[in-house]
């Protein structure tokens, strides 16, 4: 099976860290969080992958090589310019001609990515979406009123959010709507789809997930790199 792990980003929010390793590079335990992904992908059978590059490109490609040592191949592509999502993905369309995972190069997850591979087959979708429902406190009471009086009262209510987790299915059919050679996102791709009737699944996830997109994001992640993810750990083959 086929995968694309987007990993072209500034990681900018990182900084200083990233002013010397591309983010999906920076160390996690033994391993790096793009070698975390690798190993994940390969436990659950994708073992034909694309990293789609651009900041920091030929580090990225001379730090993993062709992916012999992780029991993959391992194919690159490289923007010359900022697409966003979706566009470096169209790079590689003449190679993507089977349904195939996307996932953001700075994401990490305990999902089983065979089930939901399975999932969006069985939808028959050519686009779905994992999302996650995230739950924030709010640090204050809340009231409902009338007038001079109050009727209801909530201490510190929690807000439930579902959100898109960066993890996607596609099928070739789903980049017929991503224009050339421009800068387009997932969300663009999300609502050209429902516009024109296509259809859209939800895959709705449970599992340990994390956004590595801000310096404290990443201490989290080493914290609990021994917890989830140190089994992952590259090991040569």
């Amino acid at each position: 099976m086929k995968a694309v792990i987007l990993a072209g980003g500034l990681g900018t929010r990182l900084a200083p860290f990233t002013q010397v390793i591309p983010k999906p590079l920076l160390p996690l335990g033994e391993s790096s969080i793009l070698e975390v992904q690798i190993a994940g992908l390969k436990r659950c059978g994708f073992d034909d992958i694309y990293i789609a590059t651009n900041y920091r490109a030929d580090y990225v490609q001379a730090f993993l090589g062709d992916g012999s040592k992780y029991g993959v191949k391992l194919t690159f592509s490289r923007e010359t310019k900022p697409l966003g999502t979706c566009g470096p993905v169209l790079l590689l369309r003449e190679a993507l001609t089977e349904p195939f995972l996307l996932v953001n190069g700075d994401i990490l997850t305990t999902l089983a990515f065979d089930v939901l591979y399975r999932f969006a087959i069985d939808r028959a979708a050519s686009l779905t979406v994992v999302t996650k429902e995230i739950v924030t406190p709010f640090h204050f009471g809340t009231v409902e009123g009338e007038g001079d009086y109050l009727l209801r009262v909530e201490e510190k209510p929690d807000f439930k959010l579902e959100i898109v987790c960066g993890i996607y299915v596609l099928t070739p059919a789903a980049l017929e709507l991503v224009p050339e050679d421009q800068y387009f996102g997932i969300d663009a791709l999300i609502k050209a789809m429902i516009a024109s009737g296509r259809k859209v699944a939800r895959y709705r996830t449970t599992d340990y997930w994390i956004d590595i997109g801000r310096v404290e994001d990443y201490r989290q992640a080493q914290d609990v790199y021994k917890e989830h993810f140190v089994h992952l750990a590259p090991v040569s083959v």
